[in-house]
């Protein structure tokens, strides 16, 4: 096809179409011009793009992968089925029906067996616009351990971890990250965001997190767990320093965690699985942790100390005697509660009186 017939059916100058079959070719998409009267540009015959030329094994990976989950709680879903159909679409034939039974067979979601998916962060759309459009914010934020403050940061991106969100910004030039979920109010400012064209928005991160465990005491824990919760526990520890077998259902691991608190936390979980040998004052944290919980939960029989009368048994006659005798039937019917007898004896407020004689009749 020729540079004026390129021209007219896109509607620029033949000196545009010039143009830009240079800069494809530069891209190294294989377009080439042949002369004479019936020349122009071609395509570089069975050249396809790279989305019609998927493999069977990418059009699978490319579909099982994505995740509707994240698209929803950034609040693009509809581009994001409106992405993938178009993605469908584009695929060779061949591939089409095999990729889409994988895609069905597969599932992302943020829901458990017993727990419902976190409600979405209510500022995250507003600083997922701003992260797009490169706009200033000001975020009402609460560190952990104080209250919230007023701060204006430049937005970098957002980062999906562990189940929360995290926007990535730096604040006076201070690369941080704010849990999304500790944001109390956002407004977007009407100011450009100060940051670099490009970013490596995995490198910040990575770079965050060293940082953050530098600034925390490790603690090594010698602890015996039992060996199907043996990968439970190293994941979520800082590592596994030594590992041996202590008998056929226990291993003997030496890890790592980022300080008390956090090694507190992870074995209080794991509970009866796992048992501290080191250090001493951990044990004893988790010690004093449940005397606390038994002490909570002590049994304490709970006896009220004057019946109601909505509980008096209905074939008990009511009277002088008749509510005294309908409590000890219901002490009786209580009596496989563990716990102390009802007391028998009474104050003398409480002693069941003999009938008034009636008065005497005058004459």
């Amino acid at each position: 096809m020729s540079a004026s017939a390129l021209a007219r059916e896109l509607e620029v100058s033949p000196r545009t179409v010039l143009r830009d079959i240079d800069a494809l070719s530069t891209a190294g998409i294989p377009v080439y011009a042949q002369r004479g009267r019936d020349g122009g540009f071609e395509l570089l015959p069975g050249f396809t793009t790279d989305l019609t030329g998927l493999t069977a094994d990418e059009a699978k990976a490319l579909l099982a992968a994505a995740s509707a989950v994240t698209s929803e709680s950034l609040g693009m879903a509809p581009a994001f089925a409106s992405a993938m159909r178009k993605v469908v679409a584009a695929m060779p034939d061949a591939h089409r029906v095999a990729a889409t039974k994988v895609a069905q067979r597969v599932l992302v979601t943020q829901g458990a067996w017993l727990t419902d998916p976190k409600q979405i962060d209510p500022y995250l759309g507003l600083i997922q616009q701003a992260v797009f459009v490169g706009r200033r914010l000001s975020i009402h934020y609460a560190s952990q351990g104080s209250g919230p403050t007023w701060r204006t940061i430049d937005p970098l991106g957002l980062i999906h971890a562990s189940g929360r969100w995290y926007l990535v910004a730096t604040n006076a030039g201070r690369e941080r990250a704010y849990r999304v979920e500790r944001i109390e109010d956002a407004r977007q400012l009407d100011e450009p965001a100060v940051r670099p064209s490009e970013i490596d928005l995995a490198a910040v991160w990575e770079r965050l997190r060293t940082a953050f465990r530098s600034r925390r005491e490790p603690l090594v824990v010698v602890v015996l767990v039992r060996v199907e919760h043996r990968d439970d526990l190293a994941e979520r520890t800082l590592g596994v320093l030594s590992e041996s077998l202590f008998d056929g259902e226990r291993v003997r691991l030496e890890v790592a965690f980022g300080g008390v608190s956090h090694a507190g936390e992870v074995l209080w979980t794991m509970g009866e699985d796992a048992k501290v040998l080191a250090p001493e004052s951990l044990r004893d944290s988790l010690r004093s942790r449940a005397l606390r919980m038994v002490d909570r939960y002590e049994y304490v029989r709970d006896v009220p100390e004057q019946p109601r009368e909505d509980v008096a048994c209905p074939h008990v006659p009511h009277g002088p005697h008749g509510t005294e005798h309908s409590n000890r039937e219901v002490g009786r019917s209580n009596s496989a509660v563990p716990g102390p007898p009802p007391s028998t004896s009474r104050s003398p407020s409480e002693q069941p009186r003999t009938p008034a004689e009636p008065p005497a009749r005058r004459s």
